[in-house]
């Protein structure tokens, strides 16, 4: 039992803080009907409802089918990479940076190990991680803080894309630049073992509908109950085990987050003096906080604080970058890659600090100008 415990805490981590943070604050302000009302259940009901369709689609191979079938059309190194890195860039943007890395670095894992290019494991998966981060950033859709955000801030879909799109072209260009920095060495891929195969079809097509109409609940379309319902019950009649590959421990993380945040909130002395702490440097205290608890928790935390969502939104998209908890998501590549070659992890992991410091730095830098 113990055991257990120990490896959920492991797992769990950030859930883990935020379920004694909303213990403690409870003290402070006891449990009351009040508590419903910190509770964004919108943001709640639309995650999850885009975490079933993404893990529907997934279960069906339908990204790993657009990966192989572009693949099969590089053939030198700079091409492969370009390809493997900018599938996470432009997949994340509406698939969210999680289910680009779940699908695209075991997929860049097996193709580097088939053409024998293993050597380039290390800048590629990190190129990969960087770029499921940063793509995400472009929509309210491609991370859990942006979808939170976004609903908060009142912004439009083009105001919120028009907001970070500087910010998504220069990380295309480093990125760009970092695929043509390796060697160009020719390639041969030989041919999968096995093909691809979608074969259900009709079931991709009706979570591809459901795709839409969570963006149609995202532009305030539908009702989100509405969408939740609805895709809730198509999942369950077309595959019941998808029900359970949504994040569950994501959802109870945000809810944590809202109680100890409302309940902060009733203390006065306590939000005048956060309020204090962060009014003016929303951006940079997000970017900073992200490095040690991630920038989900950042965003959900620091949004009682403050009204300046537009400076928050980019601090905690910028905050993904540096130390690799500072988005969760980065983690998925960690573990993939370290269970795989558990021989290159300790230089993974330095090789990815350096990398996204250095992108942080030039990407804080451009705040900095046009902030």
């Amino acid at each position: 039992m113990l055991q257990k415990l120990i490896r959920v805490c492991k797992s769990e981590t950030v859930l883990v803080i935020a379920f004694l943070l909303a213990v403690v604050s409870s003290f402070v302000n006891p449990p009351s009907e009040k508590y419903l009302q910190y509770i964004d259940f919108r943001v709640l009901g639309l995650l999850l409802s885009l975490m079933l369709v993404m893990a529907g689609l997934q279960k069906n191979k339908v990204f790993f089918k657009l990966g192989e079938k572009l693949i099969t059309r590089c053939n030198s190194m700079r091409a492969l990479a370009a390809v493997l890195v900018f599938l996470c860039f432009f997949s994340s943007m509406i698939l969210t940076n999680d289910v680009a890395l779940i699908t695209f670095v075991p997929f860049a894992l097996l193709t580097l190990r088939m053409a024998d290019m293993e050597q380039f494991l290390i800048p590629i998966v990190t190129a990969q991680t960087v770029a499921a981060n940063l793509g995400s950033m472009l929509t309210p859709m491609g991370n859990p803080q942006n979808l939170y955000l976004y609903g908060l801030s009142g912004l439009s879909m083009g105001g919120f894309i028009g907001l970070m799109l500087p910010y998504a072209f220069i990380s295309a260009v480093l990125l760009l630049v970092c695929v043509f920095l390796l060697k160009n060495d020719k390639l041969e891929l030989p041919e999968f073992e096995e093909e691809t195969k979608i074969e259900k079809i009709p079931q991709v097509m009706m979570y591809l509908l459901l795709f839409v109409v969570c963006i149609l609940c995202v532009l305030h379309v539908f009702e989100w109950q509405l969408v939740l319902l609805t895709v809730g019950l198509a999942v369950f009649i077309m595959d019941k085990k998808v029900l359970k590959m949504a994040d569950y421990g994501l959802l109870l993380t945000f809810i944590c987050f809202f109680v100890f945040i409302g309940n902060m909130g009733e203390i006065p002395a306590v939000k005048e003096m956060l309020a204090a702490l962060i009014n003016g440097r929303e951006c940079a205290v997000a970017v900073v906080s992200s490095q040690v608890i991630s920038n989900v928790p950042a965003a959900i935390l620091l949004s009682g604080f403050t009204t300046d969502y537009t400076a928050l939104i980019i601090g905690t998209n910028l905050g993904g970058l540096g130390t690799l908890i500072a988005s969760m998501a980065s983690l998925i590549s960690y573990k993939q890659l370290s269970n795989a070659y558990p021989e290159q992890k300790s230089g993974y992991f330095r090789y990815f600090t350096f990398m996204n410091v250095l992108f942080l730095l030039v990407l804080w830098g451009m705040y900095l100008l046009i902030g």
